[in-house]
């Protein structure tokens, strides 16, 4: 052998790359031991282990037969465990009742369960994290797959595993008693009338006292009644009026088409002026006026096509911690995507995509606002309250007007070539019904405001007559239903036709 052979290294094999599976034999066993000599300790782990939790396929079999006895409500100890193996023709496979006598006799008391679940739970997991990292090694290697899809179908199967994997303890309802007093009286405190983010329309303020945090807030409407409009004007009155950070996540325009739209509303220019440049010295004076307000605006614009889910979430998360983001709102819902996973109807993607954005509220504790479209379906009905939308209008999925805190449709009759009410008391022309039909937290109702198409722009209703009397009842803005106007007390949104009947409509 010459010097070089010798200086050569030895080749490794593969198996001195291996790694045993992170498990805990014994400490499974003394969970299962536990179990048996303890009638209530199945209480403590139930929500934390599954068979599979188990490394030893021995101890999944006797950990899948204590919870089958719990959920008969039969005792657990060791000659139900024997039996109920036997009935299932498992016990010869898991070493016979001398196996089970075993695992009793191993610990004298269940005070540790709690400590010894926590353990078996984190190695199941790390075993669950391995074999995520290798099914995703094995897919970038594979060029057949596109890497975009490979790490949509990453991110989410890693959220499917954090969301299983995380356990929120109970709360003692006292501190929480104390929590919501203290708001109380911060809300008392409060001169004005919101006491969430002030949405800058007088009317939708007094409803709804400003959007609120933890709650996810669908704006709906079909095609034409300004769903874009009313979120840029929120956006302006909230992010540059208010100078309240926010994100804007656009899955339909890009960042130049939303500014744009954004500078004809808060500048009042007409959208098509500023598309072909021929501004007229008073629009130059108006662009002039309220650029800087725009500049100044902490307000943070992503356009990204194919926003999935998984997406949305990392980038929320960093706005909220980089930039102190304080609401989010999403045009629209139905554009996004839940990639990754394999879904039987678009239905059920969308249902996942809702009850997502409702999470997100939650863990960063701000509103979410998401626009929807609304199914074909109001287009068929006839008449003026026939074009009013209902919650069943909402597009693809029942599961949006579950999850959320509140549902805002907005309604312009003028589209419909209604200009007046049957009455001929409400003029329509150039104002919209922001209907609110859900409200988790407070009153439905119908608010009148003017809409600015041309600007793109949504604002309060001047009209005197559309504005909450002094006494006799509250009216917001208009509580309509073929030019009637409703107090609180009589409103019903989801059953006009009975309440024009009850007041001996037209």
């Amino acid at each position: 052998m010459n010097s070089n052979e010798r200086k050569r290294p030895m080749r490794q094999t593969p198996m001195e790359f291996a790694h045993v599976q992170p498990q805990a034999p014994e400490v499974e066993k003394a969970v299962l031991g536990a179990l048996m000599i303890d009638k209530n300790a199945y209480m403590e782990v139930c929500d934390k282990l599954v068979p599979e939790s188990f490394y030893e396929p021995r101890n999944q079999m006797v950990y899948d037969a204590i919870r089958s006895l719990s959920m008969e409500d039969c005792p657990i100890d060791v000659l139900t465990v024997t039996d109920k193996l036997g009935k299932m023709g498992k016990l010869e496979d898991v070493g016979g009742p001398g196996y089970i006598a075993d695992l009793s006799s191993m610990v004298a008391t269940s005070a540790n369960i709690e400590y010894h679940t926590n353990i078996v739970a984190e190695k199941y997991l790390a075993r669950q994290m391995i074999r995520y990292v290798s099914d995703v090694g094995k897919k970038v290697f594979d060029e057949t797959n596109d890497i975009k899809d490979v790490v949509d179908e990453a991110e989410s199967t890693l959220f499917e595993l954090s969301q299983k994997n995380m356990k929120k303890d109970y709360s003692v309802l006292s501190p929480i008693v104390d929590k919501a007093v203290e708001l109380v009286k911060i809300a008392h405190e409060n001169t004005g009338a919101t006491t969430g983010i002030s949405t800058g329309f007088t009317l939708l303020d007094e409803k709804t006292c400003g959007w609120q945090n933890s709650d996810l807030v669908i704006i709906a409407g079909r095609p034409a009644m300004g769903k874009t409009a009313f979120a840029l004007s929120l956006a302006k009155n909230i992010a540059a009026d208010q100078k309240i950070p926010m994100a804007f996540f656009s899955l339909e325009m890009s960042d130049v088409q939303l500014t744009n739209r954004l500078m004809s509303n808060a500048c009042k220019i007409e959208g098509t002026k500023l598309v072909n440049g021929r501004l007229e010295t008073q629009d130059w004076i108006k662009l002039d006026n309220n650029i800087e307000l725009l500049k100044e605006a902490p307000l943070y614009i992503d356009d990204s096509e194919g926003l999935s889910i998984m997406d949305l979430r990392s980038k929320a998360r960093r706005l909220v911690k980089e930039h102190g983001v304080r609401l989010i709102m999403i045009d629209y819902l139905q554009l996004m995507t839940a990639s990754g996973m394999r879904y039987n109807s678009r239905q059920e993607e969308v249902s996942l995509i809702s009850r997502s954005l409702k999470g997100l509220a939650k863990e960063l504790n701000i509103p979410v606002l998401a626009l929807s479209q609304l199914n074909r379906g109001v287009e068929s009905r006839e008449g003026a309250e026939g074009k009013r939308p209902h919650l069943s209008d909402l597009r693809e999925s029942g599961a949006i007007e579950q999850d959320a805190d509140m549902v805002i449709f907005l309604h312009r009759p003028e589209y419909y070539g209604i200009m007046m009410s049957s009455d001929g008391l409400i003029d329509y022309h150039q104002k919209a019904e922001v209907i609110i039909s859900k409200h988790r937290k407070g009153a439905t109702g119908i608010i009148m405001m003017e809409f600015r198409g041309e600007y793109t722009r949504f604002d309060n209703c001047d009209d005197p007559s559309l504005r909450p009397p002094t006494e006799g009842g509250e009216i917001i803005g208009s509580k309509i239903n073929d030019g009637v106007l409703f107090t609180t007390e009589e409103y019903d949104p989801f059953n006009l036709a009975k309440m024009d009947g009850d007041r001996g409509g037209d």
